[in-house]
């Protein structure tokens, strides 16, 4: 195959392209679900192609295949050509790209177990077991279960000279208690909601996340919620846990300050940005406590790679410097109109889509607090955990989430659980008020495999850092 691309790259060269790159993709999934006793879904795909993107006279053209014999892939190049120019019909300036290494490397996830290496029944039943102790407890109604598996190969190359070959292995799962008494419905998920958690590893996560360990805690406490009285509509101090921290973090600083968003190239599913170009460096995004990074390169995040899709290295920017907003998240062309250093974050859902702007590892650097000592110093507040909504605007501005519990705080001491919480706020407000972050104790790469973005979408795999946070003076409430 790479001797393909090469020549496929000779070819558009000798076509006199301003630039091109070529993507060879190679995609394995496995999917498990299993509801209650019985399995609701299994399936494995394989997935395999190539996609061209070439710049002529300063505009994109984008082809892509599945046939890969020599004779449809120079078809596809043409036809990239082809494209580009007749995008010069509506160009309003030159596409330019920052410049990059051009990197001759090879990339590999480390594991210790191949999940597809596992046998399926030892899946099944490792899921079944699962719900088996969920519905131990007869106000459990519904146990569901599920387990993904990814493996992706790739081989990128580029007229500037670039050769990098990758494969990255995806694993993870959780499940979900859901209990009813009369209308009344709660549900408790575990090791957090939708879908579980999930990381750039082998099958050693799976077994690492104690799900097993988890479960007869998990039913008790959906079933403890069917009594539980509504969250209070108060303004209070509140500690938010690790897995909701992510989901805040994903919403307000991740989807904000991706910078297509910011220069109004792409506003489909999660709209524009707040976060305009004129507030680099001087906007208060949030106290000094607040640190936000976007790192590529931790070993397991899902947000974990070698090289990004344009072949930049992967890398550890600041999104957020003690508060203050002082990066974006970009590609090379982006990084060329703002005069930033290109971080990394173009990739694509498959051989079949171009390459966006998407996040990384974008995660809370840890605080220094134990979280015991956190509860401990708060008089009175509201301790919330793991997400059951969200709603923000296309500003990325005003937000709404909601979470499956919340626990009281009184003299700092977890009190009574609240069934249906939900806070609100204002992005900037609401990071200005954080006043403690729990330290590396309580810090978990959460990784969330479906954040959507484009038109047709593409679905990527991301991943935040965090861990319990405090919240002074914020609105609470119960959804209804």
């Amino acid at each position: 195959m790479q001797e393909k691309l090469n020549d496929l790259i000779n070819h558009l060269k000798a076509k006199h392209v301003d630039y091109a790159d070529i993507r060879y993709v190679s995609r394995t999934s496995q999917s498990i679900a299993a509801k209650d006793q019985v399995i609701e879904s299994l399936t494995q795909t394989d997935d395999i192609g190539v996609g061209v993107r070439v710049i002529v006279d300063g505009c994109w053209g984008f082809a892509s295949t599945s046939d890969l014999s020599d004779e449809e892939l120079e078809k596809t190049a043409n036809r990239a050509i082809k494209i580009a120019k007749a995008s010069t019909l509506t160009k309003r300036a030159a596409v330019v790209l920052e410049k990059v290494t051009p990197f001759v490397d090879k990339y590999k996830t480390r594991y210790k177990e191949d999940p597809f290496a596992v046998s399926l029944d030892d899946k099944i039943n490792f899921l079944l077991e699962i719900n088996k102790i969920l519905r131990k407890n007869k106000s459990v109604r519904i146990a569901e279960s599920s387990f993904d598996f990814f493996r992706t190969r790739k081989i990128f190359c580029s007229s500037e000279g670039a050769l990098i070959e990758q494969e990255i292995m995806e694993s993870g799962g959780g499940y979900t208690a859901t209990a009813v008494s009369g209308s009344e419905v709660q549900r408790r998920s575990y090791p957090s909601s939708h879908g579980g958690d999930y990381a750039c590893s082998g099958y050693e996560f799976i077994r690492n996340l104690m799900l097993v360990e988890n479960a007869e805690r998990v039913a008790e406490e959906a079933v403890a919620l069917l009594k539980a009285p509504e969250c209070p509509a108060i303004e209070t101090d509140i500690i938010i846990t690790g897995s909701q921290m992510a989901l805040q973090v994903h919403e307000s600083c991740g989807h904000p300050t991706e910078l297509d968003r910011v220069l109004g190239t792409e506003i489909s599913l999660a709209g524009g940005s707040f976060m305009t170009i004129d507030k680099l460096g001087h906007l208060k995004y949030g106290s000094p406590i607040v640190n936000i990074v976007a790192d590529s390169t931790i070993e397991g995040g899902l947000g974990t790679f070698g090289y990004d899709d344009e072949g930049v290295k992967a890398c550890r920017s600041d999104i957020i410097k003690e508060g203050i907003h002082v990066g974006y998240l970009n590609s090379r062309e982006t990084a060329s109109i703002i005069k930033q250093v290109p971080n990394g974050c173009m990739r694509a859902d498959g051989w079949n889509k171009i390459p966006l702007i998407r996040m990384t590892n974008i995660n809370l650097e840890p605080g220094d607090w134990e979280l015991d000592e956190l509860i401990a110093d708060t008089k009175n507040g509201i301790m919330v955990d793991t997400n059951k909504s969200w709603s923000i605007d296309d500003k990325r501005l005003n937000f709404q989430f909601g979470q499956e519990i919340a626990w009281q705080i009184k003299d700092g001491k977890l009190g009574q659980i609240y069934k249906n919480p939900l806070y609100t706020g204002i992005t900037p407000e609401f990071w200005n008020s954080c006043d403690a972050i729990c330290n590396k104790n309580h810090w978990h790469i959460w990784g969330i495999p479906s954040c959507g973005k484009g038109e047709p979408m593409q679905v990527a795999h991301v991943a935040h850092g965090a861990a319990p946070t405090r919240f002074r003076n914020v609105k609470v409430g119960a959804s209804k």
